[in-house]
């Protein structure tokens, strides 16, 4: 992993997965899951994150992803966060060429920690452990402000926005 993704980027695998691409995107705060809060997240504020797998192959491969397949962390120093039970999973779903899959996950941290994310993903894939890739953003930064220059000097103080300036200059290179 050379450089993290930006919340909303799409990325492509390689190798043994050829054709597969994922994203995260979508990232919401007080979104809470359709059970309820769940009472570990007492005092914590609720986030949601969707992840979309799409296959470009000509072949279907088999898909794997659940909470045990994510690390999310947020703030500075990177502390774990909650990531509730009743989130959406992929589990065992054969992903036929030219189609998507989706699962909308549900997390909860302190609030003062939510400008800073970082989602991890360890999707299976046919069974096996795929490269691992990391997205950066935080819940109050559009997916948007983290592709143009403009926008990204609005919100200049962000993780997102160091990202996308990080982005922008090995572009230039």
């Amino acid at each position: 992993m050379h450089r993290p993704n930006v919340i909303g980027d799409w990325r492509e695998y390689n190798e043994d997965h050829k054709g597969i691409r994922v994203r995260v995107h979508t990232l919401k705060k007080g979104d809470v899951p359709p059970e309820g809060r769940d009472s570990d997240a007492k005092g914590l504020t609720y986030f949601s994150f969707r992840v979309t797998v799409e296959n470009r192959a000509e072949e279907w491969f088999m898909i794997k992803l659940g909470r045990n397949q994510l690390d999310v962390r947020a703030g500075k120093d990177g502390d774990a966060v909650y990531l509730d039970y009743n989130s959406q999973e992929i589990d065992g779903f054969k992903l036929y060429p030219l189609r998507r899959a989706s699962a909308t996950f549900y997390a909860a941290a302190p609030a003062r920690r939510l400008d800073i994310l970082d989602i991890q993903i360890h999707m299976r894939i046919d069974d096996e452990p795929a490269d691992p890739h990391v997205w950066v953003g935080g819940v109050d930064v559009p997916e948007t402000a983290t592709r143009t220059s403009k926008r990204a000097a609005r919100t200049k103080d962000s993780l997102a926005a160091e990202v996308s300036q990080f982005l922008q200059e090995q572009g230039d290179a």
